[in-house]
This record gives structure tokens, sequence and C-alpha cells, in this order.
């Protein structure tokens, strides 16, 4: 039985003459198509999301205000789990943690000779960047003001950067991961650790009273549309380099399997 990527085998007895391979990677696999899905959905989702509170939508405006009071009344009333918060939110799960994650993931593969891999999970975290900031510049969302403020942040409030940023990042890790295969306990534990990262950090930016609870949403809702896209785009991208450079398998795949 061939393995995935490798050209079906000719009929009995045919000569030497077939016709030569082409690309050893196929098209988008089964997962690869459901991420796409995926992430077409969260897109518009962000879209939708994004134009309420660009539109300042009362009832949504209503309900982050809410949620907000109600959050910092309580971190007000509990200093040593700020504390905590503080810890995780600007050190284990801060931006620049996540960003050296993913960057010594992006060396990783560049040393094993993924070139194509390396490049391209670098392309698609700087874009992710320039998605979050240009969103942030163009709505202009304030942050939350507390008259006793528990913590502080600056710059523009939608997206938040710490829960794009986390998504991004642990999306793209769990689909290298998958693509060097990684399976069982070690896979589940990765999951797990991804979406209590993920879904951690925007609560602690919630707590500490720096962002709107849409603010997080869409930083969750963007982080994993932009990554699950990336992720479905990448066969395409692949095949792509491999046609227009023969020979050079290492430099551009480096011979994983698909994303499961």
């Amino acid at each position: 039985m061939p393995f995935p990527g490798s050209a079906p085998p000719g009929p009995s007895g045919s000569s030497g003459t077939s016709v030569p391979p082409g690309p050893a990677r196929p098209p988008a696999g089964p997962g690869e198509r459901a991420a796409g899905r995926t992430g077409l959905v969260l897109a518009v989702l962000s879209a939708v999301l994004l134009w309420l509170v660009a539109a300042a939508w009362s009832p949504l405006l209503s309900f982050d205000r809410s949620v907000a009071r109600a959050l910092h009344r309580r971190a007000v009333r509990e200093p040593d789990l700020v504390q905590v918060n503080r810890i995780l939110t600007d050190w284990v799960w801060d931006p620049w943690t996540m960003r050296l994650l993913i960057a010594a993931a992006v060396l990783w593969l560049w040393f094993r000779r993924e070139r194509l891999l390396s490049v391209y999970t670098t392309a698609a975290v700087l874009l992710a960047w320039a998605i979050q900031q240009s969103l942030k510049a163009g709505v202009g969302r304030k942050r939350p003001q507390w008259p006793d403020p528990v913590d502080s942040a600056h710059f523009a409030a939608f997206p938040s950067g710490h829960a794009m940023v986390a998504a991004v990042v642990c999306v793209l890790l769990l689909w290298l991961l998958r693509r060097h295969g990684l399976r069982g306990r070690a896979w589940a534990a990765a999951v797990t650790a991804a979406a209590v990262s993920v879904v951690g950090v925007g609560l602690t930016r919630l707590y500490l009273g720096v962002h709107w609870p849409t603010d997080v949403l869409a930083g969750w809702l963007m982080g994993t549309g932009w990554a699950l896209l990336a992720v479905a785009a990448y066969p395409w991208v692949e095949e792509r380099v491999r046609s227009r450079t023969p020979g050079s398998s290492n430099a551009v795949g480096g011979g994983a399997g698909p994303a499961g």
C-alpha cells in the first residue's frame, strides 16, 4: 500500500516508460480542508463582531460594561489572585513568550532543512501581527477606565493582542506537531496545554480589567481563524513551489505527511 504522496503503482507488466510522478505532496487532505472551512466560519464571525463594535451597537456595549464591572469589583477584593493573573499574563502567556515558542519551532524547521515550512510559518505569524495592529489603529477602541485599577495596559483595545497572538501561535504549533507525528497521549497533552493557554490568557486580561469581553472574543476568533486558514492554504503553496523548483523536496517540504 503506497504512502500518502507516493505515485500509484503502474499496471502489471508495464514497461519502464511510465509518466514521471508529479509533486510528492498530495492536495489538501481532510484535516486541511476542515481547517479551511472552520477558518472561513471564524473569519465571518470576526467580521460580524468587528462591525458591531465599530458601529457601537448598544446591547453589545452594555454587555461589555456589565461583565467588565463585575470582574473588576471582584479583582479589587482579591489582590492575591490579581498577582497570580499578572504573572500569568506578563510571563507565562505574554505575547513575547508565545513569539519565542514559535521562533524556536521555526528555527528547528530551518535546521531540519524544511525551509518552506519555516518561512511560511514565520510569514503567517507576521501577517497576523500586521492584521492585529491595523485593526487596533482602525477601530481605536479605548480600554476600560477604573478609578481603582489593578493593572494597566497601553494602545487600543480591539482586538486583544494577548488573545490573538496566543491563538495564532498555539494553532500553528499544534499543526506543526501533528505534521511531525505527534500522536496519542502526547498529542492530547499538547492540545490541552494549547487550549488552556488560549482561554487562560484571555481570562487574565478580563480579570485584570484591561480589556472588554468582546476584545478578547475577537482575539480568539481572529487568531484561530487566521491560523486555520494558513494551515489550509499550505498544501497549495507547497505544491506551487514544488512545481517551480523540481528536485528540492527537502528544502520545500521536508517529508512530513499531511496534517491529520
